[in-house]
């Protein structure tokens, strides 16, 4: 059973209670270069020290596979914070990280322009 103070600080009408950076202790810049696209997964390493429930968290969704921007959603947090977070436990081996992995070439001229046609239509 979770204590009152394990989850986000969140309250229905005000939002989040707990300002985004105040999660990273201030910091913006992760020590770990990270894509949106970048697939995290716990390696079962517990991580020394404090471990706050946005960490906890973190290891909680990365028990299989999952994208850096799929943590960001779920934490509802910025992207740059998220990705702090996350290069922090990637520095205490908590985390491991791969690059995205394309079955095509994303700047493939075909595939914008179809990606464009797709935007075009929608509007």
């Amino acid at each position: 059973m979770a204590a009152a103070g394990d989850g986000p600080w969140l309250d229905d009408a005000a939002g989040r209670l707990v300002r985004p950076f105040t999660v990273s202790n201030g910091r913006t810049r992760p020590s770990v270069a990270l894509d949106l696209m970048s697939q995290l997964m716990a390696t079962g390493a517990t991580p020394l020290g404090y471990l706050g429930p946005e960490q906890a968290q973190v290891l909680h969704l990365c028990r299989a596979p999952v994208s850096v921007a799929e943590v960001a959603a779920q934490l509802k947090l910025p992207a740059v914070v998220t990705k702090v977070l996350l290069s922090d436990l990637l520095d205490c081996g908590a985390l491991t990280t791969k690059p995205p992995v394309f079955h095509h070439n994303p700047t493939d001229r075909a595939l914008l322009e179809a990606v464009l046609d797709g935007l075009r239509r929608q509007l």
